[in-house]
Order: C-alpha cells, then structure tokens, then sequence
C-alpha cells in the first residue's frame, strides 16, 4: 500500500540522527506492507490526489491555534481529502480535529508526558480485545470540543479525547504515540527537562511495559481495511 506521510514537525535537537525522523519511525511501526513517501507540509508540500491509498500526519511542536502560514493550507487539505483512509497523531489528531469541527487548546492541565494509560471505550472493527493500553504520550495541547461525527474510541481521565473514530469519513486519530520508542521518549522528556513536570518520574515510567505494537497493529489494520 502507498502511504503518504505528511511531516508536520522534527525531534528536536539531535534526536532525528540518533533515533530518525517521524516517518521513520512510522515506517518501522507499522511495517514492510507500506510503501511510504513523505511530504514536508511546511515546506508546502502534499501528496498529488490518487498517488496514494492512504494518509498519515505526523506530531509536530506547533499549536495548531497558531498563526503558521502551513497550518490552514493542512486543514483545507484534510477537509478536501474525504474519501482517502487518514491516520493523525498528537498534532495530526489534533489538526485534524480543528479542521472537522472540533476545538484544541493549550490545556490547563499542562503537560503530559511519559507512559500514560487509557480505556478503550468504543468497539471498532480495526481494534482487537484490548480494554486498557498504555502507550508514551509528549502533549500540552488537547482537544476540547469534540468534532461531529466522530466516537470517542480511547480515554482517560488526563486526555477525555485521546482517539477518535470518524463516522462520515474513513479516518482515525490519537494524542498518543505509538511510534515512540521509550528510548526516544525518554531522550524527548530530557530535551524538555526543565519545562515538563516531574521529569525524573516521566522517564522511569517509561521503564514499564507498552502497547506500542498493539496500536500500530490497530493502525495497520485500519490502513489496509
């Protein structure tokens, strides 16, 4: 399957040498079924129409309440690209929110980083038995308004929105990230030492064990229907 990448952002410092870019690590998570090219979406670039079976937008540093000249043309592209299967994380879920409808801010309830559990609450034919999964997490902004059209397919108590489903539109997203490593989350939260709370604590959960590979199995279900 031919898989377009939308690159919203980079690991900050040196991380994408010593741990790869995002699309990287999207390509390791979810395997060899994908041919994946990537696209710069600040730089203006996008995926021609019908190149691709399927969509995927990266996390990025950016708030996407923030007046980035990329940030609208992103959002007009995924309000236009309706019949193509669409995947966001953390930025890409929250983007992809604002776009359809729904509302994002920069939470009062600060950050949120390390290993963080959540409650599967909706059934969906990609998902498998799984009631809890706990997956890293590197946030401060949250939806807060949930988009039409949408079922809440992941919760907690932190991040009431954490996945979405959407019902008019073959399309899924979480403020999760499955494709963190937790070597890289722990890198991540050290890059961010002095602004995250409880740094020390953040990255000892991280120690614990993941559902990573059960999210990208879900992703990957869902890619390829």
């Amino acid at each position: 399957m031919k898989l377009a990448i939308l690159e919203t952002g980079r690991p900050p410092g040196d991380l994408a040498e010593r741990f790869g870019d995002y699309p990287t690590m999207f390509e390791r998570l979810l395997g060899p079924d994908f041919a994946v090219e990537s696209f710069d979406v600040q730089a203006g670039r996008y995926p021609e129409p019908g190149v691709h079976c399927a969509i995927l937008i990266t996390g990025s540093p950016a708030g996407v309440y923030e007046p980035l000249p990329w940030i609208g043309p992103l959002m007009e592209f995924i309000r236009t690209a309706k019949a193509s299967r669409m995947v966001g994380v953390c930025f890409g879920h929250q983007v992809m929110a604002k776009a359809l409808g729904g509302q994002v801010v920069k939470s009062d309830k600060g950050w949120g980083t390390g290993l963080h559990h959540y409650s599967v609450v909706h059934a969906e034919p990609w998902l498998d038995e799984a009631k809890d999964i706990a997956i890293p997490a590197s946030h401060q902004d949250q939806i807060v308004v949930q988009p039409p059209n949408t079922e809440i397919v992941a919760a907690s108590g932190f991040t009431p929105y954490a996945g979405l489903a959407w019902t008019d539109r073959p399309a899924i997203s979480f403020q999760f990230h499955p494709e963190f490593t937790p070597d890289f989350a722990k890198a991540l939260i050290a890059e961010r030492y002095d602004r995250v709370p409880n740094p020390d604590a953040a990255i000892a959960s991280l120690d614990a064990p993941n559902d990573n590979a059960r999210v990208g199995g879900w992703i990957r279900r869902f890619l390829l229907g």
